[in-house]
């Protein structure tokens, strides 16, 4: 920052400097979180799909989790196809309608899920031990207000 304070003294680099930081703890965290998923031979992205179905706790339907993953339509099609022929979820079809199909995990997908669960969130509270608990509170709902306004923008909105 202070290289670009001294190319641009008339710009406000704050808000780069605050990004910038937000960027690489998202970043670095998600590096180690996703180290389980490879030894597990995972993606996020599958990891994500197998973790909505666990933790909702019933099947869904692809569009349910594309919503629930933030994924297109044909992202999860293929995600549910390669993770069928894993033994990770079960696709079985609608009886009402056969254009519909729903997604649930296998014994073996939920336990994957539940293997992997405990070491991340592990990580997850070692790096906020550093903050004590109101800390860890303020940053949350500092956190929250930002996701809030930037959602916001995704939706068309103008600040």
């Amino acid at each position: 920052m202070r290289q670009w304070r001294e190319v641009h003294p008339d710009l406000d680099t704050g808000p780069m400097e605050v990004i910038g930081r937000v960027n690489r703890c998202a970043a670095l965290l998600q590096q180690a979180e996703d180290a389980p998923l490879r030894r597990a031979g995972l993606s996020r992205a599958e990891f994500d799909l197998l973790g909505a179905l666990r933790r909702t706790g019933h099947e869904l339907t692809p569009g349910e989790l594309a919503r629930e993953t933030f994924s297109s339509g044909a992202a999860v099609t293929k995600r549910v196809k390669q993770l069928t022929e894993r033994g990770l979820v079960e696709r079985r079809g609608d009886t009402r309608d056969r254009r519909v199909a729903h997604v649930r995990l296998t014994e073996e997908g939920r336990a994957l899920v539940d293997g992997i669960l405990p070491e991340q969130l592990a990580y997850e509270k070692a790096v906020l031990s550093a903050l004590d608990d109101d800390r860890q509170g303020e940053l949350s709902a500092l956190l929250g207000e930002l996701l809030s306004r930037l959602e916001g923008h995704m939706q068309g909105l103008r600040p």
